[in-house]
């Protein structure tokens, strides 16, 4: 290994690039007269193995005589998927535990191991469910596999993913946003290694789902009781948290770190916690394996696996506030934070307290703004109006806006799911900032399958699927980025419908060989090749929404391509009235007529270290320029005061540029006040 590392280290000393072609070649050459294909080095084993040295064997590094500029660019020849921190940031996705759910959406996956819409084969699910649903746990260990990957992890985007978050209680949305930004301050200290090993040890003496086999046993046949429309999704989530614990089983003690935050750990504090699921006692007895048994009702009042976890699974907000503050100039800091939810899950008070949390961005289940369309898809309590007062509310809070909207739902046409998709990106009362496409797919024990069986609905067929989304493709303005159309859910799970992982490569080429124009976001970004500086010009593209000015101020470069953005949100003031009765009963928030808000500032480019030099757009000062000339225009439109919805982990950058912290939000001042 250390023979394929110097000669990398050679080649580039002497100027070379190494491209993925030409490091193969050179890993190939040294594998040469190897027998066993095992004892083969490969591409993924040596920015592990260069990291560890530099970590454990000091000595052996200094001899190497590798400086910061030679270092950066070993680092850029072995990094490998470059483009997951080519957007500027370093994304860690993480789930929250299974959990009943509000909905009962027609299409919605119904794995009792996952979070609702979730299943169990998805990537991020599985490391999820190794972590125990820990988000100290999935974020360390994500954030070990990026470094070794070779990405600069300063700078990170959390994304919580898993059903509702309102649906969940208070205090396990407080802890469970604690222990993100705790597993960000404390990753590469012996805190973080001592924490971890506590908490697996913890997780492992509960014996949740999958360290045991009797639990792993009913799990499985809940799931065919659900299949069976024997059980509902919440019944069996609510049962799992329930199953196979003796009420002679002690409860584990927490992990020493969390012993002080674990409130009481009596038994019937066990059985009546706060953080335990709906029908918490419901039951049946170890010995009964059967679809039939799990969809028994005898109750047990012993203390379950879930149920001994959740001693540690709630925080006060004092302590997350500690843990933020001390973000703000961690090694790793959120610029980020993005939950998920349904438009009759969010409220004043519910953004409120997410805003509370840290939160920046939030997606939002739309999926169709047809009511017909959402009527037949079950998707209670979800009207056109409903979703619309969502948007209003997200909007002037000054969240970026992520929906996800689906094609080929239960009732829908082609034609229709066009001018669906052409509402949801023209009209005033919506515009969201980004979208997930979908496709809808027919997942078993869905209640999407009686609709198949007797006919009336069918997947499209893929040159339909394809004609919708690149219509939707063209049909998307510049200020909105289409981030996916596909779900990682694996080929076996979909019964009918689209199986291909390059749907957007299909789209995309559809989309260029019929000459379509397009001008979202994503198809636009600056990615791992910028353009020169001097190439950019920043220009305003302005757009009205049922309560706001928009202001979207990109760096392009003459090709279209995009380096940076900025949202400047100009709100009209009888929307801030309407806003400021829904906060009567609320705590003081910066909210006023007279002032303007940034949503998001964003700059592409290879992630930039924070404090370090490079060539990187992020060095360059184009954020700084894009928040000056935001002032700029709202100084002009006679906007008193600017507010920013920064990230915990941003809030220095904020106050370097003249804002001071107030309240849920930074602010600056736009008018000189007079003497």
């Amino acid at each position: 290994m250390e023979d394929i590392l110097l000669e990398i280290l050679e080649r580039l000393r002497a100027g070379e690039t190494l491209d993925a072609k030409a490091l193969q070649r050179l890993i190939r050459a040294h594998n040469e007269g190897i027998p066993d294909n095992r004892d083969h080095y490969a591409k993924k084993q040596l920015m592990p193995f260069y990291l560890r040295t530099k970590a454990e064997n000091p000595a052996r590094w200094t001899s190497w005589n590798i400086d910061e500029d030679l270092e950066r660019k070993l680092t850029a020849t072995l990094q490998l998927k470059p483009r997951r921190t080519a957007s500027g940031v370093a994304t860690i996705t993480v789930l929250t535990k299974p959990w009943p759910c509000g909905g009962s959406c027609l299409y919605c996956p119904n794995d009792v191991r996952m979070p609702k819409s979730y299943l169990a084969d998805e990537p991020a699910c599985q490391r999820a469910e190794r972590n125990w649903f820990d988000p100290y746990l999935q974020v360390a260990t994500r954030l070990n596999t990026l470094r070794q990957m070779g990405h600069t992890t300063d700078k990170v985007e959390l994304i919580v993913l898993g059903g509702t978050w309102s649906d969940y209680p208070q205090d396990y949305q407080v802890w469970f946003a604690t222990e993100l930004f705790r597993a960000l301050n404390e990753t590469g200290t012996a805190d973080a290694e001592r924490s971890i090993a506590e908490r697996r040890a913890f997780y492992g003496a509960c014996g949740i789902l999958s360290e045991r086999p009797d639990c792993a046993a009913f799990a499985k046949d809940a799931q065919q009781a659900v299949n069976a429309g024997m059980l509902t999704y919440n019944q069996a989530v609510a049962r799992l948290y329930s199953c196979a614990a003796s009420a002679e089983n002690a409860a584990p003690r927490p992990p020493a770190s969390d012993r002080a935050n674990s409130g009481p750990t009596t038994d019937e504090d066990l059985r009546m916690s706060p953080a335990s699921p709906v029908v918490p006692h419901a039951s049946v007895p170890p010995t009964r394996t059967s679809a039939q048994a799990a969809a028994a009702t005898e109750p047990e009042h012993a203390a379950t696996p879930w149920q001994q976890a959740a001693i540690i699974q709630r925080a006060t907000l004092e302590q997350l506030e500690a843990q933020q503050a001390s973000n703000e100039t961690a090694a790793h800091r959120v610029v980020g934070l993005v939950v998920e939810t349904r438009p009759d899950a969010i409220s004043a008070e519910s953004l409120s307290l997410i805003r509370r949390l840290g939160c920046t961005k939030v997606q939002i289940g739309i999926q169709s703004l047809d009511a017909r369309i959402l009527a037949l898809n079950s998707r209670s309590g979800t009207s056109v109006d409903r979703i619309a007062d969502a948007f209003a509310l997200l909007r002037l809070f000054g969240f970026k806006i992520h929906a996800h909207f689906m094609a080929n739902l239960l009732g829908a046409s082609p034609e229709e799911d066009k001018r669906d998709y052409q509402r949801l990106v023209r009209d005033e009362a919506f515009l969201p900032d980004e979208v997930k496409l979908y496709p809808c797919a027919l997942v078993g024990g869905t209640g999407l399958c009686a609709h198949h069986d007797d006919g009336t609905w069918r997947p499209y067929t893929e040159d339909e699927l394809l004609d919708v989304l690149a219509a939707d493709v063209e049909a998307t303005p510049p200020f909105v980025r289409i981030s996916r159309m596909i779900r990682d859910i694996s080929s076996h799970d979909i019964l009918v419908g689209n199986k291909k992982v390059n749907l957007r490569q299909l789209v995309d080429g559809k989309v260029a060989a019929e000459g379509r124009a397009v001008q979202e976001i994503r198809s636009r970004e600056i990615s791992t090749n910028p353009p020169a500086l001097e190439d950019l010009e920043l220009h305003d593209l302005s757009y009205e929404t049922a309560v706001s000015t928009e202001h979207f101020l990109q760096w392009t470069a003459p090709d279209g391509r995009i380096a940076g953005f900025l949202r400047l949100s100009l709100p009209h003031a009888g929307s801030v009235v309407w806003l400021q009765r829904q906060l009567a009963d609320l705590d003081s928030l910066p909210f006023a007529p007279d002032t303007a808000m940034i949503r998001e500032v964003h700059v592409y480019g290879a992630v930039a270290g924070i404090h370090q030099e490079g060539n990187a757009a992020q060095h360059h000062g184009l954020g700084k320029k894009l928040v000056e000339k935001a002032c700029a225009l709202a100084r002009v439109e006679g906007y008193a005061r600017l507010n920013v919805i920064s990230a915990i982990g941003t809030r220095e950058y904020y106050r370097r540029l003249g804002f001071a912290d107030a309240g849920l939000y930074q602010q600056r001042p736009l008018v000189q006040r007079r003497a």
